[in-house]
């Protein structure tokens, strides 16, 4: 029989597997049996970068910018609905390292496309 670990909220010894989830009857907490209880919340060393609507991306996928986005140091315009495929998560203020059809190569935010 394996040791169940201590609750992550109250560390009550009571907990028990309820299918894929652990649940703590003293404090009702439920937390995924995969995950390592012993790392809090934020201790992951992998950044997870989300779209505007909360989608988790991730490398390669395609994606389409929501607004019109100056290009910084020319008078071109990324106009919303553009689609951009093929992006690359980096770190920075700029989340995603891309290439778009008639300007080349950019940076964006996560924060101005959504996943396609």
């Amino acid at each position: 029989m394996s040791e169940l670990p201590n609750c992550p909220e109250c560390n009550s010894e009571y907990t028990y597997q309820d299918g894929p989830l652990l649940v703590c009857p003293n404090c009702a907490h439920e937390w995924s049996a995969s995950d390592d209880p012993s790392s809090g919340p934020g201790d992951s060393d992998e950044k997870v970068v989300r779209d505007a609507n909360g989608n988790v991306l991730q490398n390669g996928d395609t994606v389409i910018v929501i607004k019109d986005l100056k290009v910084k140091g020319s008078s071109t315009v990324v106009k919303g609905g553009t689609k951009v495929k093929k992006i690359r998560l980096v770190d920075g203020d700029h989340d995603i390292d891309c290439k778009i059809t008639g300007i080349g190569s950019m940076g964006l935010k996560s924060e101005f496309v959504k996943k396609a």
